[in-house]
């Protein structure tokens, strides 16, 4: 099991979350738009912060109106309104809901603590209120949420609740749903990585808000050697947390997405109108080349559609990686339009076959299928590369940090700033090279062969651009999302092909 792992089925089932869909709004595109560089722009609204438990909105019997407290000494469980908290339940009307859910948790942490510490000095813990020991596993929580969220991880336990989620989580019944609890504790932010390294950087500390009362020890020269290692290590673990959280935020095949994902085979051909005659004599071979090519036209057309939203997470999951955005607008866009199809094809190798690929919507498509779309030669290339990257058996960590290689790659056509590119790329390597050797002790070369994939999976990437030129040839028999075509390169009007 990945430690790295971030449950999405449990955060999922936060308040009234929209669908992954939905959260990659902000990269669209219309019909007329183009690639450029708004494609890069970051969201109005990028505050995650803020869960409310939507057990606060909805109960069976009303709380107690809250007391009236100055604003300055009323304990703040939560940081910032989020957009999942502020819509409304079914049968709520939406400014009442927002303004009792807010209300409700504040009164919850207020009248729930079990201290008799003076208000201000009082600290709560973001998951239950009760009175918070420090910074722990990346929030600040008490001493019993630090411990059961530990216990969680270290075991590996699978929670069930039997109120669809929607517990609320106090000092007062904190035990009674550890479902819920355990969804509280990923909502505000716990790391399922600090576990299993029991520290977090400084700077992850400093984001948070927390001031350290503790003044920093003095390090002597003998420790100075130790004290580089050390920060040289959390450096590289930082990268590990980063990646890890940018994978499971913007990936459709992780392993929580895929593990009871239902297949169903793509929707067939639509029939040729009725009326039509039966071609004889010389027109039949004819006729049996313009029905390939109908049926090559409509395959495009259902892998583009099924493709296109891992364009949104892929770009999504860029601007995450490590020293991404310190390059240049030009060199992003480069990066990202030739290294897509290589970083989905490690992404979907997970859900491949020998006869089928699956999307993530659970619609697969046949080899023989993609023999008509491509050519069995690369067809083949293809099927085997996703066969042996299989083979490492990699975990969604693992598999966040080759992608984030991957995309990375220093040469190619047009990129400027290589000395940066593959500065921040011997980074992830080393980063994959940890957790490779925690991961996988007994296979000491699984590193090496590992990185020889990319070779190979840049040979694809290139075959495959070769066989776009058909699109580029056929533009005008296709209905492509824009996206799609976008990211390929592919006209979508005359005035493209100009």
């Amino acid at each position: 099991m990945d430690v790295f792992k971030i449950d999405q089925s449990l955060s999922a089932n936060v308040g009234n979350a929209p669908p992954p869909e939905k959260l990659t709004a902000d990269v669209s595109f219309d019909a007329g738009s183009e690639f450029n560089l708004s494609f890069f722009d970051p969201p109005e609204d990028s505050n995650t912060q803020g869960f409310s438990d939507p057990g606060s909105v909805g109960s069976t019997s009303a709380p107690s109106p809250p007391p009236q407290l100055h604003p300055a000494t009323l304990p703040q469980v939560i940081t910032a309104p989020s957009a999942i908290l502020l819509q409304p339940l079914p049968g709520a009307t939406t400014g009442a809901a927002s303004s009792l859910s807010i209300k409700q948790e504040q009164h919850y942490a207020a009248a729930d603590s079990n201290s008799s510490t003076p208000t201000k000095s009082f600290v709560p813990c973001k998951v239950c209120g009760d009175k918070a020991s420090g910074y722990h596993y990346g929030v600040t929580s008490c001493e019993g949420c630090k411990g059961f969220f530990r216990r969680s991880i270290q075991k590996q336990i699978e929670y069930r609740c039997l109120r669809d989620g929607k517990c609320l989580v106090i000092r007062l019944n904190r035990n009674r749903c550890q479902y819920c609890r355990f969804k509280k504790c990923l909502a505000v932010g716990m790391s399922r990585d600090s576990v299993r390294y029991g520290r977090v950087p400084k700077r992850s500390r400093e984001r948070s808000g927390e001031d350290s009362a503790a003044p920093a020890p003095r390090v002597s020269s003998s420790d100075t050697e130790q004290s580089d290692a050390e920060t040289k290590q959390l450096a590289v673990y930082d990268v590990i947390l980063t990646v890890s959280q940018a994978f499971h935020a913007n990936c459709g095949y992780t392993e929580e997405q895929t593990r009871g994902l239902v297949r169903k085979p793509l929707q067939a051909q639509p029939p040729v109108a009725a009326g039509s005659s039966s071609p004889e004599g010389p027109e039949v071979a004819s006729s049996t080349a313009e029905s390939l090519e109908q049926q090559r036209v409509w395959l495009w057309q259902q892998f583009a559609s099924r493709v296109t939203p891992s364009v949104q997470r892929v770009v999504e999951f860029a601007k995450r990686v490590p020293g991404f955005c310190d390059l240049s607008q030009d060199d992003q866009l480069i990066l990202i339009k030739v290294g897509f199809f290589e970083i989905w094809l490690g992404h979907v190798a997970r859900l491949t076959s020998d006869s089928s690929l699956t999307f993530a919507d659970g619609t697969y498509i046949t080899r023989q299928q993609m023999d008509l779309m491509y050519d069995p030669e690369f067809v083949s290339s293809l099927f085997h590369f996703a066969s042996t990257l299989n083979a490492f058996a990699l975990n969604d960590t693992e598999l966040g940090l080759f992608s984030a290689i991957v995309l990375l790659t220093a040469d190619r056509p047009g990129v400027t700033d290589l000395k940066t590119i593959e500065h921040h790329k011997d980074r992830l390597i080393d980063a994959l090279k940890v957790q490779v050797c925690r991961n996988h002790a007994s296979e000491p070369q699984m590193l090496a062969n590992l990185l020889l994939k990319l070779q190979e999976l840049k040979n694809l990437g290139a075959k495959h651009s070769a066989h776009l030129d058909w699109f580029r040839l056929n533009w005008a028999k296709l209905r492509l999302p824009p996206l799609f075509a976008e990211i390929f390169d592919i006209p979508k009007c005359e005035e493209d092909v100009q």
